[in-house]
């Protein structure tokens, strides 16, 4: 299961980090998700910090309260720094987005350790908070450039079907006979992930923690546990549902599950269906659509939905509500992805 996937994660940074980071793991209830990104940019800030000497503890497991106390602002900023010129899995520098979620885990962990905790004394760890005085950088892509680069990558109209079609008639012919046994065993289950990401809009994570239960296809609904842990009912786009569907009739034959599993989405492990994790979705996602020539992840099939919906309904609140977002904020980006009647009526000024 995908929850025990991060909960094995998380226990092991947690192993490696003070016993006030457990404290601060606890008291903030955080979405799993994100409480794992947060442990690994903590312990990404306790590696430099004993790297440059700032702390010297043998281990990020003794890095003391005092050091984070007294730590300076430019203390900080070197950090910010050394991590915007660092070079990720594309070999390219961080950008403000990563550079950013670095700073919201520090903010988090000294809200926490200045303000919530409660040591023996009934007092928190200490009051100096140096994570007050670090703001969030600036991202200098404009939602015009953002929404001309997420264009390009996004599946909507006549090709999100071409790329089923493709996946349905052409992938196996492209395929080694190794790939083509992986390919066919599982061929109904991957062309549903992908109708189903496309025709929902659900996070990656949202879909891999789906359960056979969850889904009203008579209805064209399928309930979701939202990050968070909060539930919520939402519709699937019709041309949808019989992919899903399909993938349904063969899901008992062809994985072998045991008769408590509830994985809708499921993968083939010692000759038995267990749940698929999101890491294999995404996996899967990009294998077939570099395949298909347009490389994406799922997060732009999530894209792919939220831009069509907005262009359809010109609603901002529809359309966070379809994505399981808190308010109209996020929904932005999609008001300028079609770009094209933006030309349209420059063409039209006189």
């Amino acid at each position: 299961m995908d929850k025990d996937h991060y909960a094995k994660l998380i226990k092991k940074e947690l192993a490696g980090l003070p016993d006030y980071v457990t404290e601060f793991y606890i008291n903030k209830n955080l979405a799993i998700t994100t409480s794992y990104q947060y442990l690994t940019e903590i312990r990404r800030f306790f590696d430099w910090l004993r790297q440059e000497n700032i702390s010297s503890a043998k281990t990020n497991k003794d890095v003391q309260l005092k050091t984070l106390e007294h730590l300076k602002r430019t203390d900080v900023m070197l950090f910010l720094s050394s991590l915007r010129t660092d070079t990720n899995r594309q070999d390219s520098n961080n950008s403000p987005s990563t550079v950013n979620r670095t700073i919201n885990a520090l903010r988090s962990l000294y809200h926490y350790l200045t303000v919530i905790a409660d040591s023996q004394d009934g007092e928190p760890y200490f009051y100096r908070n140096v994570m007050q005085k670090i703001p969030l950088q600036n991202d200098s892509e404009t939602l015009n450039y953002r929404a001309h680069q997420l264009e390009s990558r996004m599946y909507t109209g006549q090709i999100k079907h071409d790329f089923i079609d493709f996946l349905e008639n052409q992938y196996e012919g492209q395929c080694s006979k190794q790939q083509q046994r992986f390919f066919t065993k599982n061929k109904e289950r991957d062309i549903a992930l992908v109708a189903f990401l496309l025709g929902t809009g659900v996070r990656v994570s949202e879909a891999a923690n789906t359960n056979v239960d969850d889904l009203h296809l008579k209805n064209k609904m399928v309930d979701v546990t939202r990050k968070g842990g909060q539930h919520d009912s939402v519709p699937m786009a019709p041309w949808s549902v019989k992919y899903v569907d399909a993938y349904l009739k063969v899901r008992n034959s062809r994985y072998s599950p045991e008769k408590g599993e509830k994985a809708l989405f499921l993968t083939d492990w010692r000759k038995q269906g267990h749940r698929i994790t999101t890491d294999a979705i995404e996996r899967l996602v990009s294998k077939y659509s570099t395949a298909f020539g347009r490389p994406l992840t799922p997060h732009k099939l999530r894209h792919t939905l939220a831009s069509e919906l907005y262009e359809i309904t010109k609603d901002e609140v529809l359309v966070s509500q379809q994505l399981g977002q808190r308010g109209t904020s996020a929904t932005a980006l999609y008001t300028h992805v079609n770009q094209t009647q933006q030309r349209d009526a420059l063409n039209k000024i006189e």
